[in-house]
Formats: structure tokens, sequence, C-alpha cells
């Protein structure tokens, strides 16, 4: 039986899966499902104490986020996520990396409804790619409240609004320390509260 230190353990020095080989891959996944059947919090939507904050991502299977390093020139760095369950808003940030002076920042602004006690419905709104030297990014934190004031960015900044930028998350495991999700492509997230 491995533990939340085990899959800890396990997911160290993958880069966020990058470096995960099939078999790695393959004990992450079965270390998360022992981890799920022991969720502390069997209702994790409501526990607004635990889930909302600012999340680091320490291992994914998500196509979208590691095919960021497939870039030229681009090395995926830090990955966030921010939850603001007050407001219904969650912002997900990746830094990225490589050629001195352009280092920079692909992010995703989102409202979410519960529709279930572990399962939220997400709505992709806005997405802004730039620079982090001309968005004046710092970090997770000024970032968002610079989003929230409404401020526009010296970047590629456009609403997702009119197309259908729709998905779901499952919550499946949460503890003051450690959330797990399952996306709606398949794809399983596990992240660290900052």
């Amino acid at each position: 039986m491995i533990g939340k230190a085990g899959l800890l353990e396990s997911v160290s020095g993958k880069n966020r899966g990058l470096l995960a080989t099939e078999l790695d891959k393959q004990a992450i996944l079965a270390a998360i499902a022992q981890l799920e059947d022991r969720n502390p919090t069997p209702r994790p939507i409501e526990a607004v104490e635990l889930l909302d904050g600012d999340w680091r991502l320490i291992y994914t299977t998500s196509k979208g986020i590691l095919g960021i390093d497939q870039f030229p020139l681009l090395k995926l760095g830090q990955v966030y996520q921010s939850i603001r369950v007050k407001n219904s808003r969650v912002y997900n940030i990746a830094e990225v990396y490589g050629l001195p002076f352009l280092e920079g920042i692909v992010s995703v602004a989102a409202s979410f409804t519960p529709v279930s006690e572990r399962r939220v419905n997400v709505k992709f709104e806005r997405s802004i790619l730039g620079l982090s030297r001309l968005i004046n990014y710092q970090s997770p934190q000024g970032y968002i409240q610079q989003i929230e004031s409404g401020q526009r960015f010296m970047a590629i900044d456009f609403n997702l609004q009119n197309r259908e930028q729709l998905g779901w998350l499952d919550i499946t495991y949460l503890d003051r320390d450690l959330r797990i999700g399952r996306g709606n492509e398949g794809s399983v997230f596990v992240l660290t509260k900052v």
C-alpha cells in the first residue's frame, strides 16, 4: 500500500511528467488510485478552506500542459493553479523559459460551477500569453490581482467566451496540502499547496 509520501516520492524528479517513462506512469497512476481510495475529504467541493488558494502542479498526464515543452526554444517551468472559491474562479498559469529575456507565461482564466460533491464544470474565458517582463509577472498572486482588476496586458490577451471552451474536473483527493484531480480529457493532475 503506497501512501501520500510514496506518491510524492514516485513523482519526484519526473519534471511534472515530462521525464516519466511508461513504467513510471503506470506506477504513479497506481499510487494515485490507492490514495484516491483513501480520500480524507469525501465532499471536496464543500471543503472551501482546503480547496481555496494557490496550488503548484507536481505531476500530470495532460498533453496540453506537457506539450508546452515541445515548442522550439521553450521549456516548461513551474505550473500553478489558483482557485478562488468565493468568486468561482480558477487561474492556470504555466511559466516558460528558454532564451535569456524571453521568459514568459501561458495562462487561462476560467469560471467554475459545482455540479456534484466532487465535480466542477469549467468554462475557459480568457487566455494570456506574454513575456514576463512586459506584463510585470512576479508571482501567481500578483498576476491574478492584475487580472481581477480588469487590467489588459501587452501580450496576446484574448477572450475565449465566444468559443465553446468547456470542460470538467473531478477532485478525487483533497487534504490540507495535496490535491488530485481527473479531467474530462482523461488527464490526471497532482498538486501541492503553495
